[in-house]
């Protein structure tokens, strides 16, 4: 289903639902006029002003390039040594603050980041007091599944430490924080395969702050499919989920029986759901303007736990080996994206990713109204330059949209090449916040005590886990390869960040 398969009058009428979720009554009518016109997103001028390239504050090497004013601290790369006296492990993607807390005169941040490693040699094994499978992966006897989570320490604008938390999982993609303070560490796997321990992939983990009472144990209820990002609703505790299967990704949400929150109620059971456009059955929202909605419904599966399979839907519409909580939602007419990608709850609102989604597939953002079940489209990329593929996002404190991207080619503009931090404007364009500068020679890596294995032009690998304090202050961010998390400050009044 493309935006022509919702007739004119269908369309305009949706438009004027709603609004964005951007402070100020003259910005609200201009965001929903520029929302109105429909069509693609345009790149403007970026409200912090050129970028250029900065040098870190912990290595010195410009890793970065920012707008002027703004410094960063890098921290947790691949190789470092963590609390546990082993090596950081690597592949750096989503990440969220779970916990700020006083201490004594100080300020503590508690942050969880993923890990997207798959079949690794035993030494790169996350030794965690939460380790899901310890046994051989299913790629051979001498391998293990080398995915988890470790928990990062920030204290008053200081990096402290790096604790292994969630082991022996597979490809810990992105995932979202809870009202509770917890993270939900998502594996993107879409296979059956079992490992050597009798275990499947493909699940959703609750990783807490304290490293001691992560168990580890997969929430099956949540289902078994190529897992992306997670979001949580505070005033339900309801969790919206996306997935991560070229042509073929749902959009679900989990309804726990256990509502009042806290680690561990989302594994006392619930319901698993999957959106479906209401009166029109499969329908495909890849496609997407900027301006285009549809009213959602949502659809029960019986089975989170299903294997893969095929299905025609009541479309008449058949799509083969797709997991298998899709396939019982494609049954009931539930809808699909291209590649749902980053989630963010803000204001009553979801915003999700689409990163292959749009008029020429680089990137569309969806926004859900959860109380009126209004899915609209509010950012469409109409070439790379505008935006390429943007994968996980996040919403600031001041309530406004950061995208990493992740393109398998990243994008040469006027500040050069590199993959790129993008900010979203309140009338759904974009502009240029940040560009991955990562280029690194053996003799740089040895001044700065890292792994020489780590040497190379890093450019054109993807940002991820851009998330925000709840004071706004800093940026935290990774670049997945060679794996290293940044702290970013600096002058965000002086845009909508």
């Amino acid at each position: 289903m493309t935006h022509n398969d919702i007739s004119p009058s269908r369309r305009n009428l949706l438009k004027g639902m709603g609004t964005l979720p951007f402070v100020g009554a003259f910005a609200a009518l201009q965001a929903r006029e520029a929302l109105a016109a429909g069509g693609a997103s345009a790149l403007i001028d970026s409200p912090y002003g050129p970028i250029a390239p900065v040098n870190d504050l912990t290595t010195g090497l410009p890793l970065l390039q920012l707008p002027a004013g703004f410094t960063y601290k890098s921290f947790g790369w691949t190789g470092d040594t963590m609390t546990d006296g082993k090596p950081c492990p690597a592949a750096h993607d989503g990440m969220g603050v779970v916990l700020a807390r006083k201490v004594g005169r100080s300020t503590e941040l508690v942050l969880i980041r993923n890990h997207e490693a798959h079949a690794v040699s035993p030494n790169k094994f996350i030794n965690a007091f939460g380790a899901y499978d310890t046994g051989a992966s299913s790629a051979g006897a001498s391998t293990v599944l080398g995915g988890g989570t470790t928990n990062l320490l920030f204290r008053d604008g200081a990096w402290v430490s790096v604790t292994p938390s969630l082991g022996g999982t597979d490809g810990n993609c992105a995932g979202g924080i809870t009202p509770w303070g917890t993270w939900l560490s998502c594996e993107e796997i879409g296979s059956d395969n079992v490992t050597a321990s009798g275990k499947k992939h493909g699940y959703v983990f609750e990783v807490s702050p304290d490293t001691t009472q992560t168990t580890g144990q997969p929430i099956v209820g949540m289902g078994r499919f190529a897992h992306e990002a997670a979001a949580v609703d505070p005033a339900t505790s309801i969790v919206y989920m996306t997935e991560d299967s070229s042509g073929k990704s749902g959009f679900y949400r989990y309804i726990p029986d256990d509502k009042n929150g806290g680690y561990g109620a989302l594994a006392r059971g619930g319901v698993l759901q999957m959106a479906r456009v209401k009166g029109t059955p499969n329908a495909n929202v890849a496609g997407a303007l900027k301006g285009d909605a549809y009213v959602l419904e949502w659809v029960p599966i019986a089975n989170p736990d299903q294997n893969r399979g095929n299905a025609t839907g009541p479309s008449g519409t058949t799509i083969n080996n797709a997991a298998g909580p899709f396939v019982q939602g494609w049954l009931q007419g539930a809808l699909r994206m291209n590649r749902g990608e980053g989630i963010w709850y803000a204001q009553g609102k979801m915003y999700v990713m689409d990163t292959s989604g749009g008029s020429v597939a680089r990137g569309a953002i969806w926004e859900l109204d959860l109380a009126t079940q209004v899915f609209r489209c509010i950012y469409s990329s109409p070439n790379t330059t505008v935006g390429n593929m943007g994968d996980n996002l996040t919403v600031s404190p001041r309530n406004a949209i950061l995208i990493c991207e992740d393109a398998s080619t990243a994008t040469t503009d006027a500040f050069g090449y590199g993959q790129r931090l993008m900010g979203i404007t309140q009338g759904g364009d974009a502009y240029i916040f940040a560009k991955n500068n990562v280029q690194l020679t053996t003799s740089q890596l040895n001044v700065a005590g890292k792994l020489d294995a780590l040497a190379g032009d890093h450019r054109g690998n993807e940002f991820a886990g851009a998330c925000f304090d709840p004071t706004g202050r800093y940026l935290f961010v990774n670049i997945q390869t060679p794996g290293i998390t940044f702290a970013i400050s600096g002058p965000w009044a002086k845009g909508p960040l």
